[in-house]
């Protein structure tokens, strides 16, 4: 039987309790709430314990310590009730916090366990780092000191093969409180090669998650900026904020990249930017900022931004940044519940396309969206009421190109839907519009337009369902709608409907134009087929077919929209997703001489160890999208995990239309227990009047943790 010993290390005499009681003297211990730790009584556990001639307790065979936090393991333990003092046999463990655990041959610590030496000692933390040392010594339970350390998270072996890397040095002091730690004559070895000397140096402890210091630098090279270093700095400013500098220092480029984040009870903040001064644009300033964030206010609002800028159109592609060839910066102001929903905000557009004069586009944007829902007991259905408003403006004020329009819409819809005994379900639309426009600055259209665009449509449902003895479900939906569109008065600019996709989403539609400034008129008629296979071992398909027939032609529809004419191209839609990890996707507009106007296509292959992604797309020529030539792009991006250590990545872009790459690139990363290497090259072939082609090069070095037990067993090396 194992016993239970509580210490009254106060000078109380030792009382003996049967195994069973720690339950009650454990449950004593928490509720005295207030005492310090060191006053607490402390627990052994032994498999036998007994008293010496000289009154000295002594617990044999799987001995167990506890106070408070602190867990103490050895083989026996003995307590000298006139000093108070432990002496411990080994091996000896000492967990505390679960966060810090400390191992050595033999200890003597006093009765509080927080105070006293350990001889060829260890501590490890979070089951990472490890700091090992000739002796360590405890003082009131905050701060531990070592001797003669070496410290690693690479795995160590017994036959005194060196680690891959290191840090030796003549004393080490560890703050259990503020969980830093203080070298003293440190180096910093690989392969027991010294390669920096520090005679002080301060780290956070590996089980500090935000700590004011260095992160993984990286060496970039990129045939315009030639060979350069980064080095971020991150500075702990609180608990809830933190700012990290990031110098990059080449031959030809100076550059101080930062970032701050902030946190507060109801949102957030991040700003993201640089400051350069290169010999790509001498004498000039460059640079971004890029800021996003959200509050969440009173009454269920909720204030977001989004803002980007930066000195000049080449910036971010020449350091390696997101390369957007337009910046949207946005304020938005909304809220969304149940039956209301509202939204406003003001957007800008920088265009950053060489080809683009940003003055003669809609580059200031003004939004505002209300609707609210309705369930009428009398008619039944839902109603909707909404109102739209809406504001773009050019800097240029010249007659034509420097257009601006305002435009205020009123809606209302009346829905229902009725499922008879047979299965058909009919849908019931009815609703009107009315849009009121303010154009200035254009002598082609009237300064004043008010028109109306009263609708509807009745839509039609048959879902079928077929169970196989396979156990999968086939679902078949033939769909037909009729509906109607009158607009009184279409004489109105087109700034915001330029580019129309004719897709799923859009099939019953009674306008598929992206937005209100364009309207289809007339009547229509759509005709489509949903089918769906749920397979019983993860299968899943789904198809759509369908197509649009007008009573008059629309001239408003770009070439490859596929809805000029009477008859709209047939839309082919599908996907497919296999238990073993394919996945396809695919949407075209098959023309009436059976070819594609329009296609996309998207296929993947993940699994554990290999993953593969793809797309293709097609377009042809079309002048009211800015497409003077056909658009033939393949895409593909793919990751082979070789072995537990080596991950190899790559990805391409190539125009098969021009016969030439877009962009290449290759990533190759090692990891073990200890260290991650990553190395990539990339190259761009894109140019234009301010971008040149060029080729990057990246290369980071990280010092990784490393699993003495537990989660990091798949990075573990043998010991040969």
């Amino acid at each position: 039987m194992r016993l239970i010993t509580s210490l009254l290390l106060s000078g109380a005499v030792a009382l003996v309790m049967p195994a069973g009681a720690i339950a009650q003297s454990q449950t004593n211990a928490d509720a005295a709430q207030g005492t310090a730790q060191e006053d607490e009584p402390a627990l052994l556990v032994a498999d036998r314990i007994f008293i010496t001639p000289e009154r000295n307790l002594v617990a044999e065979g799987n001995v167990e310590a506890f106070q408070g936090d602190i867990k103490v393991t050895a083989t026996r333990i003995t307590y000298d009730r006139e000093t108070g003092n432990l002496s411990l046999e080994g091996p000896v463990r000492i967990d505390q916090g679960g966060a810090t655990t400390m191992l050595a041959d033999s200890a003597e610590l006093d009765d509080g366990i927080m105070n006293g030496l350990l001889i060829g000692a260890r501590m490890v933390f979070d089951q990472q780092v490890q700091i090992a040392s000739v002796q360590a010594a405890r003082a009131g339970g905050r701060y531990t000191q070592f001797s003669k350390v070496s410290a690693t998270s690479c795995h160590v072996c017994a036959n005194g093969k060196p680690p891959l890397w290191q840090i030796r040095a003549r004393k080490v002091t560890h703050d259990q409180l503020e969980r830093q730690l203080y070298f003293e004559g440190a180096q910093f070895r690989i392969l027991d090669f010294p390669v920096f000397y520090f005679p002080y140096l301060r780290l956070p402890d590996p089980t500090l998650d935000r700590a004011t210091g260095f992160l993984v630098p990286s060496i970039r090279t990129t045939s315009q900026l030639g060979t350069g270093v980064q080095v971020p700095y991150f500075f702990k400013l609180g608990d809830h904020r933190d700012l990290t500098l990031t110098p990059y220092i080449s031959g030809k480029t100076r550059t101080l990249g930062y970032r701050y984040r902030q946190a507060f009870k109801r949102g957030r903040i991040e700003l993201n930017g640089a400051f350069t001064r290169d010999d790509l644009q001498e004498n000039e300033d460059r640079g971004y900022l890029f800021a996003n964030g959200f509050f969440n206010l009173n009454n269920d609002f909720r204030l977001l931004f989004d803002l980007k800028t930066t000195s000049d159109n080449a910036y971010l592609a020449d350091y390696g940044l997101p390369d957007f060839d337009r910046l949207r910066s946005e304020i938005a102001l909304e809220r969304i519940k149940r039956d209301t929903a509202f939204r406003t905000s003001f957007i800008h557009y920088k265009s950053l396309r060489d080809s683009e004069n940003e003055e003669v586009i809609p580059s200031r944007i003004f939004d505002l969206y209300f609707q609210k829902r309705y369930f009428p007991s009398s008619i039944g259905g839902e109603v909707r009421l909404g109102f739209v408003a809406h504001n773009h403006t050019r800097t240029s004020d010249q007659d034509i190109v420097g257009r601006d329009v305002a435009r205020a819409t009123f809606d209302a819809d009346w829905m229902r839907s009725w499922i008879f005994a047979s299965g058909l379900r009919a849908d019931a639309r009815f609703g009107t519009s009315v849009d009121i426009f303010d154009i200035r600055d254009d002598s082609q259209y009237p300064d004043r337009v008010t028109r109306a665009a009263p609708r509807a449509a009745l839509t039609l449902r048959y879902p079928m369902t077929r169970r196989e003895k396979s156990g999968a479900t086939q679902v078949l939906e033939p769909i037909a709608q009729i509906g109607w569109t009158n607009v009184t008065d279409q004489d109105v600019p087109n700034d915001e409907s330029t580019f129309q996709e004719f897709d799923q989403g859009n099939l019953l539609a009674l306008s598929r134009f992206p937005a209100p400034d364009r309207r289809e008129d007339g009547a229509t008629a759509v005709f489509g087929v949903n089918w769906a296979r749920y397979g019983a071992n993860g299968w899943r398909a789904l198809a759509t077919v369908g197509q649009v027939f007008r009573s008059t032609a629309d001239p408003n529809f770009n070439l490859t929209s596929g809805l000029q004419g009477t008859a709209s191209d047939v839309l082919l839609a599908g996907q497919l997703q296999t238990a073993n990890g394919w996945s396809l996707a695919g949407r075209g507009l098959l023309n009436g001489d059976f070819s594609f106007a329009k296609a996309e296509v998207r296929a993947g292959w993940n699994k554990p160890i290999v993953g593969i992604n793809g797309s293709y797309v097609w377009q042809e020529p079309d002048p009211a999208e800015n497409v003077d030539d056909e658009i033939s792009e393949i895409r593909m991006d793919g990751r082979y995990l070789v072995d537990q250590n080596w991950l190899t990545q790559a990805y391409a872009r190539y125009d098969l239309s021009e016969s030439e790459p877009i962009r290449y690139g290759l990533g190759v990363t090692y990891q073990n227990e200890c260290v991650k290497v990553n190395m990539t090259v990339s190259r761009r072939f894109t140019s234009s009047s301010s971008i040149e082609p060029s080729t990057e090069f990246g290369f980071t070095v990280a010092l990784t943790g490393y699993s003495v037990e537990g989660g990091g067993q798949q990075y573990k090396r043998r010991c040969s």
